[in-house]
């Protein structure tokens, strides 16, 4: 095969996609696929209509929104790279329309921060190319299952209780962190990377609080239109406005008693944010077209992968309401700053995967455990999680091999040329290891007066204070 692209249609020489036998059957979904390659798309089509499903193929941007405003799909299926623009001005469209349906990037290898990037926007998954017939309909049978919506109100299931709370120092200060406030009835802002696990730190506050045995509602604020974010947050009244066919209760009213958890709050607009203060403040909620108070008595937990006081600074996010919800903020660290907790997390992986896929595997190779160390892992725990699905997936055996690495990722760090007995050398991770060292001698020579180390430093406390719970430092 000549083309990245056309390697889906052959795996290994063995496994031919048009082939490929479904086990697990779902009802007919209309899929919109986007794909400029015809050929690859003509294929894809072929594929999911064998399986059931309805799939209308577009070539590029404009053709795709076109179609986005005749119909409604249930899943969308979205190159990155398109001659007119990108997926996600495909995604973004479909949003506008309030189309909440899933959405899956198909993405080369080198291309993972921008899936990254739309898993920020609220994208169900990437898949990186080129993967096998198994890989793709397990992502597409997942997304279809999940009908991604903003709101997820549960109780997680059993094995999703169980997660790695690692030995590293920043992993103890971040369990410290949700010990001590996890009991209080403070706000708090979780600040981190995308994929770093910042719902599970506030599942694991809520779960640790007085509330515990009261709902937990997450909300996706990043898929949230300015039109449908307030009728999702506090409801709305029959009529209110076009396709407003029925009452609605809103967050505010399901979570009563309980904990809501906004994640990528920066994204919500100006007027929402003024409704969401006096919510907060006030304890009373309004619905969209009707004039009657609301009582709710909530717990607001948030995430963002900004620094929203640098939005307050630029005018995008109340100031008012940012020190409201910073009660308390915890920093959560990405994955290349806990490589003591790396390894626990990948076998981890190994385990949730094997009860996901009925599989056996129980080994890394030590080829492979070295490579996730000198990774860099832009996707963070996600990205992780995915890689070692991916693995267990094609691997036959009991001990997961390289081979069953995406293979951009093994030639990007054989291009790296990093030694084996070196990892972190990477720019990023040695201007982070520069960036500790130079904060953690500074607070040395001032005696740890964070205030004169901040002037020495040229940032203000705030930001010293949030790289030092990054960094770990005491």
């Amino acid at each position: 095969m000549t083309s990245a692209k056309r390697q889906w249609s052959i795996y290994k020489n063995e496994i031919v996609f048009s082939n490929f036998v479904l086990t697990q059957k779902l009802d007919m979904a209309k899929i919109l696929l986007v794909e400029d390659d015809v050929t690859f798309a003509k294929t894809l089509e072929g594929f999911l209509v064998r399986h059931g499903h309805k799939a209308t193929v577009s070539s590029g941007v404009k053709n795709a929104q076109e179609q986005l405003q005749k119909e409604t799909f249930e899943l969308l299926l979205l190159d990155y790279r398109l001659p007119d623009g990108t997926g996600l001005d495909v995604f973004t469209k479909a949003r506008e329309l309030e189309q909440m349906c899933p959405a899956i990037f198909m993405t080369a290898f080198n291309d993972v921060s921008t899936a990254v990037r739309a898993m920020k926007m609220g994208a169900f998954n990437y898949i990186t190319k080129p993967v096998n017939p198994e890989e793709f309909l397990l992502q597409v049978n997942e997304a279809l299952k999940g009908k991604s919506k903003p709101v997820k109100e549960s109780a997680p299931a059993p094995e999703q209780k169980k997660y790695v709370v690692g030995e590293s120092k920043v992993a103890k200060k971040l369990e410290q962190h949700i010990q001590l406030v996890a009991p209080t009835e403070m706000s708090v802002i979780i600040q981190g990377e995308s994929g770093t696990g910042k719902e599970y730190v506030a599942r694991s506050i809520h779960e640790k609080s007085k509330r515990a045995d009261r709902p937990f509602i997450a909300v996706d604020c990043g898929t949230l239109t300015s039109n449908l974010a307030s009728s999702e947050l506090f409801g709305h009244v029959k009529g209110s406005f076009t396709g407003a066919i029925s009452d609605k209760k809103g967050v505010f009213e399901s979570a009563h008693g309980g904990t809501i958890f906004l994640d990528e709050i920066g994204n919500l607009n100006y007027q929402v944010q003024m409704k969401l203060l006096r919510a907060i403040q006030e304890r009373i909620i309004q619905r969209v077209g009707d004039s009657r108070d609301i009582p709710v008595e909530v717990r607001i937990l948030c995430a963002t992968n900004e620094d929203l006081q640098a939005r307050v600074e630029d005018g995008k996010f109340r100031e008012d309401l940012y020190h409201r919800l910073n009660e308390f903020k915890i920093m959560v660290p990405p994955i290349r700053l806990r490589e003591e907790d790396l390894e626990a997390f990948a076998y981890y992986f190994m385990e949730e995967s094997n009860r996901y896929l009925s599989r056996n595997v129980n080994e890394f190779s030590p080829e492979i455990l070295d490579i996730f160390k000198r990774y860099d892992w832009p996707g963070n725990l996600r990205e992780l999680r995915n890689v070692i699905r991916r693995s267990v997936l094609l691997t036959q055996g009991a001990v997961i091999e390289k081979e069953t690495l995406p293979d951009d990722m093994v030639t990007a760090l054989r291009n790296q040329n990093i030694p084996a007995s070196r990892p972190g050398t990477d720019l990023k991770s040695i201007q982070e290891r520069t960036e500790k060292e130079l904060i953690t001698r500074t607070l040395d020579e001032v005696k740890y007066n964070k205030s004169k180390a901040a002037k020495l430093l040229n940032i203000d406390r705030k930001t010293l204070y949030n790289k030092m719970a990054m960094y770990g430092i005491e």
